[in-house]
């Protein structure tokens, strides 16, 4: 075997265990988070970058918003705080939507990792959390300003010591001040164990460096996918596709160009950005591009810098999918998680055995706030909570839709039990809503069936951001539409899709989520 093969399965095995320590890294956070998204949905990501803020790997766990956005805020904290002003010991903060991921309620912690005194990488990670003050985690906000604490690029953590102001900071403008210091902690955290983790692997290959892996690891993923690429059909399809909006419709448009070496994805002619926080920051308008291009494109090649380099994005300043600071973002994923819908609709033409019908694709979030007496308490605490649930999937080629399931943002399901753990509501019914996925060749996913009441004899404040309840998930190829979801109570009231409604302590929420639609003629 020449040398060169030998360096080869060399890189290769120590690419396997740099994938256990992002791994590592990913399961301290999810493991230590005080906040249930992060604990049990697991809306997270955490990465590796080299010294020039390319991503070489990520844990395989966390959401595409959060892993293809985090990937982009590595080189915003190269700018604020180049690598040779980094000590060890230190760490870096943001929840900036417009060099984070996309909204003021995730924090981006990165953290230079030193080997024996030398500089070698970076490591990031993010996470959701539940509150950080403001109009709180739903769409009502008129400019990011009222979305709640924004922290500019700051150190959060100078060789070993706690920035203390900052953390009073934090803790002064959350509602829930001990679950916001204990995640902006464990984001730490997990970063410090991912160093440890990877000295000890450098140690065991007799690494000084990690350049070389790194250029292997990239330059061997970003030939993958010009392989696949070149395989293409090359040309440029369209799509459009209406949904909801805030107060009315909005028409995304897309064009899709395939070219010998390249992918790129125009949203030119999409509406302006809407006076309520639905509108969407560039990084994760990108994020969730490149993902649906490389489910249907390159779905067995590692996510980092390298293959995410031939696929490009581009959407006009000021529009909803490119919307510009102070503009509101805080739901920022209802639109931007139909991206990978939009994605598919361009390649359905040439590429038709490979992208299924559309899903109800954002996530139906059920954020409540509200004040409670846990058991033992004498004064009311406040509660805010995001319920995380779904609806079904678009129908596959060759496979019927999924049930119930976040695609493509990925996270579990809350389950019932954490949710009324952590606040006072009550789950009467949890279901599938049979029949809700279009027919087809191969089916839609179905949604699901949810009535949620209160145990407390006070209302509780619902943040609707749900979509897809006038504009169902549509078939395709012959292929019926999903169920539209709705919003209502018990009672029959009909509640807004979007906005900060009151529910009294005797309502009923109910929601059906949406059906995915169906692929090909029934």
């Amino acid at each position: 075997m020449s040398a060169h093969s030998h360096k080869e399965i060399d890189f290769q095995i120590m690419w396997n265990r740099l994938i256990a320590v992002v791994g590592e890294q990913a399961q301290v956070l999810i493991r230590t988070a005080f906040s249930p998204i992060v604990r049990e949905c697991e809306d997270i990501s955490a990465g590796i970058f080299d010294l020039q803020g390319r991503m070489i790997a990520q844990a395989v766990t966390g959401t595409p918003g959060h892993v293809n956005s985090m990937a982009e805020s590595v080189g915003h904290f190269l700018r604020h705080f180049p690598i040779s002003s980094m000590k060890e010991g230190d760490a870096y903060i943001t929840n900036d939507p417009w060099m984070g991921t996309g909204h003021l309620n995730d924090f981006v912690i990165t953290t230079p990792a030193f080997h024996k005194g030398r500089l070698v990488g970076l490591f990031s990670c993010t996470s959701h959390l539940m509150d950080i003050g403001g109009l709180g985690n739903g769409p009502e906000a008129t400019d990011v300003f009222m979305e709640g604490l924004s922290i500019p690029m700051l150190k959060l953590i100078d060789q070993g010591q706690v920035n203390e102001t900052l953390m009073a900071m934090i803790r002064a403008n959350t509602r829930l001040p001990v679950d916001t210091e204990g995640d902006t902690y464990s984001l730490a955290a997990c970063n410090d164990v991912g160093v440890r983790a990877l000295c000890d692997m450098m140690d065991e290959f007799r690494l000084d460096t990690l350049d070389p892996l790194a250029d292997f690891i990239i330059e061997r993923s970003r030939q993958a996918v010009l392989d696949k690429i070149a395989a293409l059909p090359q040309g440029t399809w369209s799509h459009e596709m209406t949904i909801d909006g805030y107060n009315a419709p909005l028409t995304l448009k897309a064009k899709l160009t395939v070219g010998g070496d390249y992918v790129s994805v125009s949203y030119d002619g999409s509406p302006p950005a809407v006076g309520r926080g639905i509108n969407v920051p560039m990084a994760y308008t990108r994020a969730y591009t490149v993902f649906g291009l490389a489910c249907a494109i390159s779905p067995d090649v590692p996510n980092n810098a390298g293959s995410l380099a031939p696929y490009h994005v581009e959407a006009p300043e000021g529009s909803v999918l490119n919307a510009m600071r102070p503009a509101p973002v805080s739901s920022r994923h209802v639109i931007g998680q139909m991206l990978p819908d939009m994605v598919f609709g361009c390649l359905r033409t040439p590429l038709p055995e490979r992208v299924p019908a559309e899903g109800t694709s954002c996530l139906w979030n059920i954020a409540v706030r509200g004040q409670w007496f846990p058991k033992g308490a004498t004064t009311p605490q406040t509660y805010a909570l995001a319920i995380t649930t779904n609806g079904g999937t678009g129908a596959r080629p060759g496979l019927n839709g999924l049930s119930a399931t976040a695609f493509p943002s990925g996270v579990h399901g809350t389950p019932i039990e954490i949710a009324e753990i952590q606040c006072p509501l009550i789950f009467w019914e949890k279901e599938l809503r049979e029949n809700s996925g279009g027919l087809g060749l191969t089916k839609g996913g179905d949604g699901q069936i949810m009535k949620i009441g209160t145990t407390q004899k006070q209302p509780f404040e619902l943040l609707a951001a749900f979509d897809r309840v006038d504009h169902p998930a549509r078939g395709a190829l012959g292929g019926q539409d999903g169920a539209a979801g709705r919003v209502e109570t018990a009672s029959g009231r009909k509640l807004a899709g979007k906005g900060l409604q009151i529910l009294e302590a005797d309502d009923v929420l109910v929601l059906l989520t949406p059906g995915g639609g169906g692929l090909g003629a029934p």
